[in-house]
């Protein structure tokens, strides 16, 4: 959608004198056009002479304009929406991305995968809270695995000494999830993501996860 932002300003300020169609965005923008052609992937909009190329894939339809448009009469802009409450969870993950200055779509990420949002999940191994700890981790980390703040703040500042441990890595994220999930020491005897069918799975879901989270945003 970046490469649609670039010339919707222009586009929608010139409301249409004649007749042509429209093609309407995902996000609900409306684009005038003369006439459009399809090319592959890409759809050339064609209008007053100039033509404009885009991905077929922001493009939700097009509808015909039958008539004459004329410019509206101005109105005053909308209230912005209202923002939509966090949970509380997701706020907790928030608050402790800020303080290790990681991005929150990150660590939430994280905790989606390790507990499914919920401070009162535990694993077989022993792994507390909404971020997993393991009881010796928290120690070392000086916090209270079950208190869901400290919870979040000591997943998010391990996630963050990982980080820096392998930031000389062009694989550095996908090390320092490994390393979440199997620890360092596995990392360091495979020389890399270790061959577990666990962890592996693991970075993928953590991943997607982000990966939609950021397009979502």
């Amino acid at each position: 959608m970046r490469i649609c932002l670039q010339f919707i300003g222009v586009l929608a300020l010139a409301l249409p004198l004649s007749a042509g169609e429209y093609a309407v965005l995902g996000n609900g923008f409306r684009l005038h056009a003369d006439r459009h052609e399809s090319d592959g992937s890409f759809v050339k909009l064609y209008s007053e002479g100039g033509m404009t190329q885009m991905p077929a894939s922001a493009i939700d339809h097009f509808e015909t304009e039958e008539e004459v448009v004329k410019p509206p009469a101005e109105e005053p802009p909308a209230p912005p929406a209202p923002p939509v409450a966090m949970k509380p969870e997701e706020d907790i993950a928030a608050q402790a991305a800020r303080k290790y200055a990681l991005p929150a779509s990150f660590v939430r990420s994280v905790m989606k995968v390790e507990s499914n949002m919920r401070q009162e999940a535990m694993s077989p191994k022993g792994a507390m809270g909404l971020m997993q700890l393991m009881p010796e981790t928290a120690r070392e980390l000086g916090v209270n695995p079950r208190d869901s703040k400290e919870n979040a703040e000591g997943g998010a500042q391990y996630l963050r000494d990982l980080l820096a441990r392998y930031e000389d890595r062009p694989d550095q994220v996908v090390l320092a999830l490994a390393a979440y999930n199997a620890g360092p020491g596995a990392v360091e005897k495979y020389h890399g993501v270790p061959p577990f069918r666990e962890t592996r799975q693991y970075i993928l879901r953590v991943l997607k996860y982000w990966d939609q989270t950021q397009k979502a945003n």
